[in-house]
């Protein structure tokens, strides 16, 4: 018994020295008594976006009032055209079983139509000062997923934005989570879910999280477990004053917001820098 005590003391040191040597400090990782604001699907939630979530003119809005952050939605069609829209489908169609032409004629609030990765990044390249907040959504299979990684990359370096410094990645799909940390282990990813402890994506290259309010209202020691080993932490979908006062006691890093009017205030008030 006392040699089984010896063997996984051991053990377990060598857990805790292999979290060590994963520790890296993502270029988003900032001190305590800061937050950045990220704009829930651009500022869109005001007349110069027309209320339109995901809309090039929300992402337009989100940079011109200097947020942090304006997060996004990606969806890829059948013939591999990346779509900016938060549900899987639209109009009764999935994205991913038919083809763009059946979806670019679509207008969403503000009478745009749905924007391409195109329209939206060349929107995203003309404000480097603003994280784009890339989410990558969840595919029906590994290969589709495959393909909306490597197409993502591949238009990020066409606009000059495949940089640590100007996008990172968010994702509800650990493969893909996952995966864009092995293919871009220098940029910020954070896993979306909620089910897992730092130090488990962090074993598994993530080296960020982006959880529910909910989840740190119920694990508010993750924020600081998280910091410790150097990720950063991102809270989601915070549009309340007192959501937003406990984001702030839990030292969260980064608040994603529908009402990112509403947070700077909030922020300002309680003595806490606006990361921009």
């Amino acid at each position: 018994m006392k040699v089984f005590k010896i063997v996984l003391a051991l053990a377990l040191c060598g857990v805790v020295a292999a979290l060590a040597l994963r520790k890296t400090e993502s270029t988003a990782v900032i001190e305590k008594g800061k937050m950045g604001i990220v704009a829930h699907r651009g500022f869109w939630n005001c007349e110069e976006a027309g209320y339109a979530r995901n809309s090039v003119a929300a992402l337009r809005c989100a940079q011109e009032n200097g947020f942090w952050g304006s997060e996004f939605d990606v969806n890829i069609t059948a013939d591999s055209v990346l779509l900016v829209f938060h549900d899987d489908n639209v109009a009764g169609k999935k994205f991913s079983e038919h083809p763009y032409s059946e979806f670019k004629d679509i207008v969403i609030e503000n009478g745009e139509t749905i924007p391409t990765i195109d329209q939206y990044l060349e929107q995203g390249a003309k404000y480097p000062e603003t994280m784009l907040v890339y989410e990558l959504k969840p595919q029906s299979s590994v290969e589709i997923e495959d393909a909306l990684v490597n197409l993502s990359i591949e238009k990020l370096k066409e606009y000059n934005i495949l940089n640590p410094k100007r996008v990172m990645f968010i994702s509800f799909s650990y493969y893909m989570t996952c995966k864009v940390a092995e293919l871009l282990p220098d940029f910020t990813v954070q896993y979306l879910s909620g089910s897992k402890e730092p130090k488990d994506l962090l074993a598994d290259g993530v080296n960020g999280l982006d959880y529910a309010h909910g989840v740190f209202v119920n694990h508010p020691e993750w924020a600081e477990q998280a910091r410790e080993l150097g990720m950063t932490t991102n809270i989601w979908t915070v549009n309340t004053e007192d959501y937003m006062l406990q984001a702030i006691d839990f030292g969260i890093m980064y608040i994603t917001t529908d009402c990112p009017l509403d947070a700077r205030r909030v922020i300002k008030e309680n003595g806490v820098k606006e990361v921009r």
